[in-house]
């Protein structure tokens, strides 16, 4: 038998006969490996324990202490476990697909009646009696007549569509989890019993259409969630409650920001308080980059298809673009444009309007750009993924001798800002060319290079994130973590050499000839809407004091102290703070709950003493002791908390 030689991760290398498995490499090893081995990779694929190894290959046999693999098997054994305990209890019920998902899994199945809260109780219980009995996982790859029929023999008309998807004559992988058997790529672990019983929990169920396809049958999904123990278990439980509680839709409503409506699907209505939140951010943004060096200009909303075409969009993009036609007077065809999805080519517009020096680059233009750009209904999600939005945009045009300096200038200035805001780290990664791309691999190869060597000559070595990046560069994605672990991308910072070569952009150098500019395009917030979205889930709506659209509410204890309220209020406002007066005739208590639900950073309290003393008694969002104050102190203080961070 033709003899192979496997590669481990130490260096060391064994000989084996060809078609050997890792479970056969693992025992090899040490009888206390095999016992402990999930999975292998073999030359970089996640590979069964039960697979066949042909020829020579590198090979990492994995226990549960890898987390990625371990995490990926116990979701995926828990999705075929959970249909398992579905057709243990109602074996009527159709099978379709089940794959792993962040967090955890989903599977869907074709049943009459919806399931219930109870139900899913019902489910988990059986889970947990199939993983107390440990059966044995095995495999076996069927050609796929043999599959067809079989699954035509039970009743499982998705399998054999699944089946008939598969191109070629690619042989078909089955898996049995003790007598349970599904369709599946694999890998899986090799028992029930390796997935922890105590460390998953069904979430939810929802409607999905199989395949995707609203003309087809409407499938039942259920979620769930497992990991490697039940203390991660419960950390991500705590960790979705906390989201609730911060869930920027629900405070949104209580403190009066935001709505949104059917007639306008993924526009938002901005109310006084939210409108008041934007513009502070906005000016404060304004601000800052005045003093980086920006030039600030607005572009039109509507724009002719034919510079769309110009710039790439319109081939690239289209699909993503809200196109409108427009009959002009006299013309013999309707004129078509687009709402302008992103504010680029428009800028390159401007750019050429006159003649332009080396001496004039770097020239940094921005604008608060309102774009329009078409998200699927069912990816719409509150503010945070609209169709109408307002970016932080600027496009930088350089020399590809500035790329690394500007690039350097920008990560500091985004440190700043995002400090400003609250979030003190963040991780960048870096996106290569995608699949579908304007401009030469000689221009990607550029762009690239100048990219990534820019962004470690300002000390950071970025996550790579193969083939992600814009149609016409590469690109940083500044991430962002908030107080409860989830990630955000929101900056980012491209390297663009197509867009200016398309648009005829120009400069005379210093050699007297014309010249391309380099063109970076860059964002801090990403949008608006969807950065307020985060600060008000990052601080559960407690926005900094200078940020909220509410700072101080004072209250009247009684009618006689109803004078006093509004000089206090006067002396705030002359000082630059957001307040207002609550002399209504109602108790205190009822007041100070009331603006407590809207998240009122600071509340104070006057009464008949407080008017004596000229004091106020001051009620901070979140603490339950109060403390008493004189007039002037809490006026100097809460001036100085109103002023923005580059005004204090």
């Amino acid at each position: 038998m033709a003899q192979i030689s496997l590669t481990f991760p130490d260096g060391n290398a064994r000989e084996y006969a060809a078609g050997v498995t890792p479970a056969e490499v693992a025992a090899d090893i040490s009888t206390s490996l095999a016992k402990k081995a999930i999975s292998a990779t073999v030359n970089g694929a996640h590979w069964d324990m039960q697979w066949p190894i042909d020829a020579d290959a590198s090979v990492a046999i994995h226990t549960m202490k890898d987390d990625a693999q371990a995490l990926e098997l116990i979701r995926h054994d828990c999705a075929h476990i959970m249909a398992r305990a579905v057709q243990e209890i109602w074996p009527d019920v159709k099978v379709t697909i089940g794959p792993v998902i962040k967090d955890g899994w989903y599977y869907d199945f074709d049943r009459e009646e919806p399931f219930t809260p109870e139900d899913l109780g019902a489910i988990e219980k059986k889970m947990k009696e199939i993983i107390n009995r440990r059966d044995a996982v095995t495999t076996e790859t069927w050609d796929r007549d043999r599959a067809v029929k079989f699954y035509e023999a039970n009743n499982e008309p998705y399998k054999v569509e699944l089946i008939e998807a598969i191109p070629g004559n690619e042989p078909i992988r089955m898996y049995w989890h003790g007598h349970w058997q599904d369709l599946c790529r694999g890998p899986h672990l090799q028992h029930t019993g390796q997935v922890p019983a105590d460390a998953f929990k069904l979430m939810n169920v929802a409607g999905a259409y199989w395949r995707g396809d609203s003309d087809r049958q409407m499938l039942q999904r259920i979620y769930g969630v497992a990991f490697k123990n039940k203390e991660d278990l419960k950390k991500h439980l705590h960790m979705l409650e906390e989201a609730a509680k911060r869930d920027h839709r629900k405070l949104g409503r209580e403190m009066d920001l935001f709505h949104m409506q059917e007639e306008a699907p993924g526009q938002i209505f901005w109310h006084p308080n939210g409108w008041r939140v934007f513009t502070t951010l906005q000016d404060y943004m304004r601000r800052k980059q005045n003093a980086g060096g920006y030039v600030e200009v607005n572009t039109p909303q509507v724009v002719d298809r034919k510079l769309w075409e110009a710039s790439g969009h319109w081939e690239k993009y289209q699909e993503n673009m809200f196109i409108v036609e427009v009959d002009e007077e006299h013309a013999r065809e309707k004129a078509i444009n687009a709402l302008k999805p992103m504010n680029c080519p428009c800028h390159v517009e401007i750019f050429k309007q006159g003649l332009k020096s080396y001496r004039d680059l770097p020239l940094r233009m921005a604008e608060f750009g309102s774009c329009n750009r078409y998200e699927p209904s069912g990816a719409l999600h509150g503010i945070m993924r609209v169709r109408g939005f307002t970016q932080d945009d600027a496009h930088i045009f350089c020399t590809e001798d500035q790329i690394e300096s500007e690039t350097k200038e920008f990560i500091a200035f985004l440190s700043a800002v995002y400090k400003d805001l609250g979030f003190e780290t963040f991780k960048v990664k870096f996106s290569d060319r995608p699949e579908t791309r304007a401009g030469s691999d000689e221009v990607w190869d550029r762009a690239e290079a100048a990219l990534l060597a820019a962004t470690r000559a300002a000390g950071i070595e970025p996550e790579l994130n193969p083939g992600e990046g814009a149609f016409y560069g590469p690109k940083l994605e500044f991430v962002l973590t908030d107080a409860i672990g989830r990630d955000w991308q929101c900056g980012t910072h491209q390297v663009d050499f197509v867009l200016p070569e398309r648009l005829d952009a120009n400069y005379i150098g210093e050699d007297g000839a014309k010249h391309r500019p380099v063109m970076l395009h860059r964002a801090l917030l990403g949008s608006f809407e969807r950065f307020i979205g985060i600060l008000i889930e990052e601080h559960a709506g407690k926005f900094p004091f200078w940020l909220a659209p509410r700072q101080v509410v004072v209250a009247s204890i009684i009618s006689d102290a109803d004078p006093f309220v509004h000089e206090v209020v006067a002396e705030l406002k002359a000082a630059g703070v957001l307040a207002e007066a609550d002399v209504r005739n109602e108790k205190i208590n009822y007041k100070v709950r009331e603006h407590s639900v809207g998240k009122v950073p600071v509340i104070l309290a006057i009464g008949q003493k407080e008017v004596e003393e000229r004091t106020v008694t001051v009620r901070r969002l979140g603490e339950k002791q109060t403390s008493v104050v004189t007039l002037d102190a809490i006026v100097e203080e809460l001036g100085q908390a109103a002023k923005a961070p580059d005004l204090a």
